[in-house]
């Protein structure tokens, strides 16, 4: 049997809807549409380059299949690079390069219509980056634009900030982390149900 090119929840991956079914898809301004931002670091030898993307994946795909039945998702292929230089990362890029990437994916999502994107994001590297990009973007696209790290779900790759990696480990051992997956579940839920926002999303002077 041929493995699947993404580990991900049918009901929700974007890539394996057909364009009809678009058109058929009710709340589309509720939906929350998750972007999966996941980078490449030799943070153990013992583990492959594709580490981040294997676990982010994994607690995403146990979010989306635990979720109630009042939850609308979508989630777009994973936007594969991570920030450098630095000798720990592979496939680095510049700033301005991941940038506009995260911009141009985020613009076609918004352009069909969703106006909740999450920046899901696994890399320690990333973080600083999807959290502007994530404000930069909240302002040119008008829509609502949230980051979630896979940091903050409890699951840290960066030894400096996490020295002891037992919990990561024994999540990549498991292939996913059960209390990760139930903390997601539960911020998606809180987003699907933010207000939307004021005056489709415009940002006046007396707001700034």
């Amino acid at each position: 049997m041929t493995p699947s090119l993404c580990n991900a929840d049918a009901a929700t991956f974007w890539a394996w809807r057909r364009w009809p079914e678009f058109t058929h898809l009710k709340a589309i301004a509720a939906t929350v549409v998750i972007v999966p931002i996941v980078g490449f670091c030799e943070w153990d030898p013992n583990q492959p380059l594709d580490t981040e993307e294997t676990l982010l994946l994994s607690v995403l795909r146990a979010a989306s299949e635990s979720r109630t039945p009042d939850q609308t998702l979508l989630v777009t292929p994973p936007l594969r690079f991570v920030v450098g230089p630095d000798a720990r990362c592979a496939f680095a890029v510049d700033v301005p390069t991941a940038h506009a990437f995260i911009a141009e994916v985020a613009a076609s999502v918004v352009t069909d219509g969703f106006r909740r994107i999450v920046l899901l994001n696994s890399s320690p590297w990333n973080e600083e980056l999807v959290a502007a990009a994530s404000r930069d973007l909240r302002i040119a696209l008008r829509a609502q634009f949230f980051t979630i790290h896979l940091s903050a779900l409890g699951l840290d790759f960066h030894a400096r900030r996490a020295p002891d990696h037992s919990r990561l480990i024994k999540a990549i051992e498991c292939g996913g982390d059960a209390a990760a997956a139930i903390h997601l579940r539960g911020l998606l839920a809180e987003i699907q149900a933010h207000p939307p926002l004021a005056q489709g999303g415009r940002i006046f002077p007396a707001q700034l």
